[in-house]
C-alpha cells in the first residue's frame, strides 16, 4: 500500500468506526498500472452479511501523466450477499441508515462509503455505495440487498 493511501486509509479510520475491508482481488486495466480493486466486508453489526465492493485504482505513471495527485475516481460497484444465519446487532434504524465502510479517495474533499439502511417494513436489508464529496454532491452510486426473510420456507 502506497504512504498516501495509508495516510487516507488512518484519517478514515479515525474519523469513522467501521468495518474493515480485505483485499480480495485486484485486475489489471491497462499497460500503466490501473487497477480494478475487489475488497470483502463483513458487516460489523450484522453477523451472516458480507458486501464486496469493486474500484478502480490510479497507478503512479497515470498520476504523473494526468495530474490530480490525489484522488481516485468515485465510481464503484457493490453486491453483497448472506454467507450465514443473519444476526441484526445494534444498528441504526432511521432512514439515513448507518455507515458500514468509509475509504479515503482522496486526501480530503472525497471518500467512497458503504451505507446500510434497514427497511422494516419489507424486511430487507439495502446497502449502498456512494461518494462522498465536501465540495460537491456526487450521483455515481451502486446497491445491493438482502432480503431477512427465510426464501426456503416462502418457495414451499
Amino acid at each position: 500500500m502506497s504512504p498516501i493511501k495509508s495516510l487516507i486509509s488512518l484519517c478514515a479510520t479515525l474519523l469513522v468506526t467501521s468495518a474493515a475491508a480485505e483485499e480480495v482481488g485486484r485486475v489489471g486495466v491497462d499497460w500503466v498500472g490501473n487497477d480494478i480493486i475487489v475488497e470483502a466486508i463483513d458487516d460489523p453489526d450484522v453477523q451472516g452479511v458480507t458486501c464486496h465492493i469493486a474500484y478502480f485504482e490510479r497507478s503512479l505513471i497515470d498520476r504523473l501523466s494526468n495530474g490530480n495527485w490525489f484522488e481516485d475516481p468515485s465510481n464503484a460497484s457493490i453486491d453483497c450477499r448472506q454467507t450465514g444465519p443473519i444476526v441484526i446487532g445494534d444498528i441504526d434504524r432511521s432512514d439515513d441508515g448507518e455507515t458500514v465502510f468509509r475509504e479515503g479517495r482522496s486526501i480530503v474533499f472525497k471518500s467512497l462509503r458503504l451505507t446500510r439502511i434497514l427497511d422494516e417494513d419489507n424486511q430487507v436489508l439495502i446497502y449502498l455505495s456512494h461518494a462522498n464529496e465536501l465540495s460537491q454532491g456526487s450521483a455515481k452510486m451502486s446497491i445491493s440487498t438482502i432480503p431477512l426473510y427465510d426464501t426456503q420456507a416462502v418457495q414451499n
